[in-house]
């Protein structure tokens, strides 16, 4: 049940802000009332869901702040993982990227959000994975699932740009530069974290 409320919030079905009925939410997902709210309670103790006592519980709405946070932390992160990707990746793991991409720019051109944002995560994962360091990509898969939620409102924005700059990123790696594969993913992830911001900006001017 954890799973299948999370799952809602951070593919945006259920918007920040949103109010949770559990009632709504038990008959939608086919179960009782107890399951969803034991959920809730661990959504909220996570920040996922803002309990208020009178109103009810509310999908957290992220501030600008909380979101600098971590992106920063993906950037630390990526950006390691990406330099050792280039000196450990296998064969394969770049064969892994370079159909990631593909996968990426398919959803893009065909504006399936949900799917590039999936496709996203798992083109990050991958290159987590290929640097060699367990802990890095442990850690990595830690923020993954948040970072997700930060890139939803602006994959249809970042469109074909960002997965020319995945491509970008899998020939610095599969040529072992290290510097330019730290680099480009650093570029990468500053590019979303503003366009994330500019967004936000934007529906608050609206």
């Amino acid at each position: 049940m954890y799973e299948a409320i999370l799952d809602l919030i951070t593919t945006r079905t259920l918007s920040p802000g949103q109010h949770l009925v559990e009632t709504e939410l038990a008959q939608t997902l086919g179960v009782s009332r107890q399951p969803v709210r034991e959920a809730m309670q661990r959504l909220s103790n996570e920040g996922w869901v803002d309990l208020r006592p009178g109103y009810g519980a509310f999908v957290h709405t992220p501030t600008e702040s909380e979101a600098d946070q971590l992106l920063a932390v993906r950037s630390l992160l990526e950006t390691d993982s990406a330099r050792l990707a280039a000196e450990h990746a296998t064969p394969e793991q770049i064969a892994r990227l370079r159909e990631l991409v593909a996968v990426g720019r398919a959803a893009a051109e065909r504006a399936d959000t949900d799917a590039v944002v999936e496709a996203n995560a798992d083109f990050h994962r991958a290159v987590t994975e290929a640097s060699g360091n367990r802990v890095l990509a442990e850690l990595a898969g830690q923020v993954d699932r948040r970072v997700r939620w930060y890139y939803a409102p602006v994959a249809r924005i970042r469109g074909a740009a960002s997965w020319d700059e995945h491509e970008n990123l899998v020939d610095a790696i599969e040529a072992r530069d290290a510097d330019t594969a730290l680099r480009l993913m650093g570029e990468h992830t500053e590019r979303t974290r503003r366009t994330y911001h500019e967004e936000v900006d934007q529906v608050r001017g609206a």
